[in-house]
């Protein structure tokens, strides 16, 4: 089923020639039949990073914004266009933390639905095992509002504000439950 705020149904105009043919095909791409220019709705790469202090606690911030303004997070945001996942990472945890990471390993991905300003975004969410030079010097700025670290066993997952967090939350659980796994 297609969410009504899908942001191929915002689409009637073509913004190549003007005229009012655009067609969804109720997936990914809508297309002009007058002169046939096309446009994809491809997954949006975001990134966010498991950071753990010596207690082997979480760090969570705040978002600052919706979706899930007030919630908690992962640090992380979306990759630029022309920037690695890895370039990406390293600058939202400088921007929203002031944190430089020294070492990240990539984990695993998680889709997504970010509902913004009415319409939804999909996006893959990538999740990278980080450790940071100095946490302390931690700073919430950019799109976060302060900071927390939780066991993750203590993290409702439904206290975090984006889906695909909850679902970190939930498989952080249990990874780390496995006797013969440790992500950390």
């Amino acid at each position: 089923m297609i969410p009504e705020n899908h942001p191929g149904l915002l689409f009637d105009f073509c913004p190549r020639c003007g005229e009012k043919t655009m067609k969804f095909d109720g997936l990914k791409k809508t297309d002009c039949a007058q002169c046939g220019f096309q446009f994809w709705f491809n997954a949006s790469g975001a990134v966010a990073a498991l950071i753990f202090n010596a207690n082997k606690e979480l760090l969570l911030t705040i978002r600052k914004s919706d979706p899930g303004k007030g919630e908690f997070d992962l640090p992380g945001g979306f990759i630029d266009p022309d920037e690695s996942a890895e370039e990406a990472l390293v600058r939202e945890i400088k921007e929203e933390l002031n944190l430089n990471i020294t070492h990240f390993r990539y984990l695993q991905s998680f889709p997504n639905q970010y509902l913004y300003k009415g319409v939804v975004y999909h996006t893959i969410d990538m999740i990278f095992f980080c450790t940071a030079d100095d946490n302390s010097n931690i700073t919430p700025a950019d799109d976060v509002t302060g900071y927390r670290w939780m066991k993750p066993s203590d993290i409702d997952p439904q206290s975090m504000g984006l889906n695909s967090m909850r679902k970190v939350i939930k498989w952080i659980n249990t990874e780390l439950a496995k006797e013969d796994q440790n992500i950390l």
